[in-house]
């Protein structure tokens, strides 16, 4: 990877610290992990770019970041604080925050000018998590680790045992739930030990986020802004399949893994529900 002598200098590729568990000791996380689960999977993609956007953007706010591993703990506590943030996932750049914090939550809302009837997705650290938060006794066995972390959202009942708060989305008895292919989010997940709420970095309604640079008018709303460079999805997002049934899948936004996903879901014997006429 030829990162500019500029970035070199400033983020240096090792640091002093110790790597958190289960994170490589290069300073920069990498994104993607192989998923070659049931002879499919998706690919592993480069996810840097540093060349066209990287963490020696024009920073007058002071408050762009590498997405290392150095900085991971600094997210946790600024999540903790009820802070939004800014970072990279595997798909598009989004706006997080701890989903167990009606101020933060509205905080997102009102920086995208986001509708509160538009429901906001959930992230957490591992597919292990996700039975907290919602409902997934009904799913044939190994198709959630077949999925993820990958780039798809998953729509699960809450069920009555839900971890999240009732504010989060109310109204609602399904929630989307992320496992992003991203080593730094995932983490910041594990550190807040919560859910964590994640919706696009992008004004509601116009086009997503693959830099930062896409969304730097923005940036003055979040405590950081976490630079993973370039991302290189494109910026139709994640796949967005409907799981709440039992041996039955909707997909309701084809997003950018779309077949892949069909794939997966048919391998587990899951039909496909009749679109309503």
């Amino acid at each position: 990877m030829n990162i500019p002598a500029r970035v070199a200098e400033k983020f240096p590729l090792r640091s002093a610290r110790p790597p958190l568990q289960g994170v490589s000791g290069i300073g920069f996380v990498p994104f993607f992990t192989q998923k070659r689960k049931f002879g499919v999977g998706f690919p592993k993609k480069m996810a840097w770019s540093l060349d066209k956007c990287d963490v020696d953007v024009d920073n007058k706010l002071g408050v762009v970041r590498p997405a290392t591993e150095l900085y991971s703990k600094e997210a946790v506590e600024a999540l903790k604080a009820g802070k939004v943030i800014a970072v990279p996932t595997d798909t598009l750049y989004g706006f997080a925050c701890d989903a167990c914090s009606l101020e933060a939550v509205n905080r997102i809302y009102e920086i995208k000018g986001r509708k509160h009837t538009s429901p906001l997705a959930i992230c957490v650290g591992d597919v292990s998590d996700i039975k907290h938060f919602a409902v997934t006794d009904h799913l044939p066995h190994g198709l959630l680790d077949s999925l993820l972390p990958g780039p798809v959202t998953v729509v699960l009942s809450r069920g009555e045992l839900s971890a999240l708060e009732k504010s989060l989305n109310p109204g609602l008895d399904s929630v989307g739930v992320r496992v992003p292919d991203c080593n730094f989010i995932r983490v910041i997940a594990r550190g807040l030990g919560r859910a964590v709420a994640l919706t696009s970095a992008n004004l509601s309604g116009q086009p997503s986020s693959v830099c930062i640079k896409d969304f730097e008018k923005l940036w003055e709303h979040c405590a950081y802004v976490y630079d993973g460079g370039v991302l290189p999805s494109g910026r139709a997002g994640s796949t967005v399949v409907d799981l709440s049934r039992l041996g039955k899948y909707k997909i309701l936004r084809p997003g950018s893994a779309k077949e892949e996903t069909v794939t997966i879901l048919d391998k587990h014997s899951l039909v496909e529900e009749a679109a309503a006429v």
